[in-house]
């Protein structure tokens, strides 16, 4: 009956050596059996080296109370640094919803022009003059606004308060000889301060810092036409200088086609409108609107829909006075086409 065995580990060399001589039945016989049970091998013969020696470096090292220490104090330097980076590229980017707030923006609250000598803050709705005849200012400076509610222009404003004043201004006597001066100046002069007053009031009641949300929106929405609208912007802003691919090329240059009203469909002017639909939503949705679901969600698209096409003006405009021109004025950041958006 031939007998089987394996060799321990602390014998495989000895085993190796003693092959080459035909003594391995010999060292079975002579072994003692108490070697075969318990410590034996997973494999016999094996050439890979142990790992003991190296395992027990690694938990002497990892025992080291130094060691540890200097580990921690490691990766905690390595935390702040990175919380240091990130804040600083957050910084860098600026704010995805709302951006830098420029005199442009400002203005969409009352529709006052930037050159406007003084701003809304600094005119009180509830003013009053030194005397009680004079009526007291209007707000925001109602007489600088380019745009005013009810769809009415500066210059139908000022023919209907003139046409009104003409009506009611007060009959003079056919006989002058019996007329009194003293009574027709006195009338003139209360004539000429209640049309003071009732064109104070008119310019209040049209201006646009007593006008609702929709109204101002549709104010902001034209003013945004107007100031970006290619219509406009092609007469004083140069265009984008064309590519190596483009000079090179030999098709013919197409004609453009003559534009048939106010240009409402470019980037620049898709992207301005977003931007003062997106703010008005913002607005809505801080303090006690939170939990506004519905707010949230369209707050969400059209920050997207803005995304998208300042990505489009990025890669087609870049560089050009058009791209410029609409950065500065509405105070974009690359946070706004750059990364990911995520409203809170």
């Amino acid at each position: 009956m031939e007998m089987t065995c394996q060799v321990p580990s602390s014998l495989v060399g000895m085993a190796n050596r003693a092959a080459s001589q035909g003594l391995i039945q010999i060292l079975c016989e002579n072994v003692k059996p108490s070697l075969f049970q318990w410590h034996l091998p997973r494999r016999a013969f094996s050439y890979s080296p142990s790992r003991l020696k190296a395992s027990e470096r690694r938990r002497g090292h990892y025992e080291d109370a130094y060691a540890q220490q200097h580990a921690r104090q490691r990766k905690a330097t390595n935390l702040a640094r990175q919380a240091e980076l990130k804040e600083q590229r957050a910084a860098a980017l600026g704010d995805p919803i709302r951006g830098v707030t420029t005199p442009f923006i400002r203005s969409f609250d009352s529709d006052v022009p930037e050159q406007a000598t003084a701003s809304v803050e600094e005119v009180s709705h509830t003013t009053t003059s030194s005397s009680p005849s004079e009526p007291p200012p209007s707000p925001a400076h109602a007489t600088d606004e380019a745009h005013l509610n009810y769809y009415l222009t500066k210059p139908e404003l000022t023919d209907s308060l003139e046409y009104s004043r003409s009506l009611s201004e007060p009959l003079v006597a056919e006989n002058r000889e019996r007329a009194d001066p003293t009574k027709d100046a006195e009338e003139a002069r209360r004539h000429n301060a209640g049309h003071k007053t009732a064109a104070e009031a008119i310019s209040r009641i049209v201006s646009l810092e007593n006008a609702s949300s929709k109204e101002r929106t549709r104010a902001n929405v034209q003013r945004i036409i107007d100031t970006f609208g290619r219509h406009s912007t092609d007469s004083h802003l140069r265009p984008k200088a064309p590519s190596l691919q483009s000079s090179y090329s030999t098709v013919a240059e197409q004609k453009a086609t003559p534009r048939a009203g106010p240009d409402t469909g470019s980037s620049e002017v898709q992207i301005g409108i977003l931007t003062a639909k997106i703010r008005i939503l913002a607005d809505r949705y801080e303090g006690a609107n939170r939990n506004d679901k519905v707010n949230k969600r369209n707050l969400r698209l059209l920050l997207h829909r803005r995304q998208k096409l300042l990505k489009y003006m990025y890669k087609k405009e870049r560089g050009s006075d058009r791209w410029t021109n609409m950065i500065e004025k509405l105070g974009l950041t690359e946070a706004t086409w750059k990364g990911q958006i995520a409203v809170e």
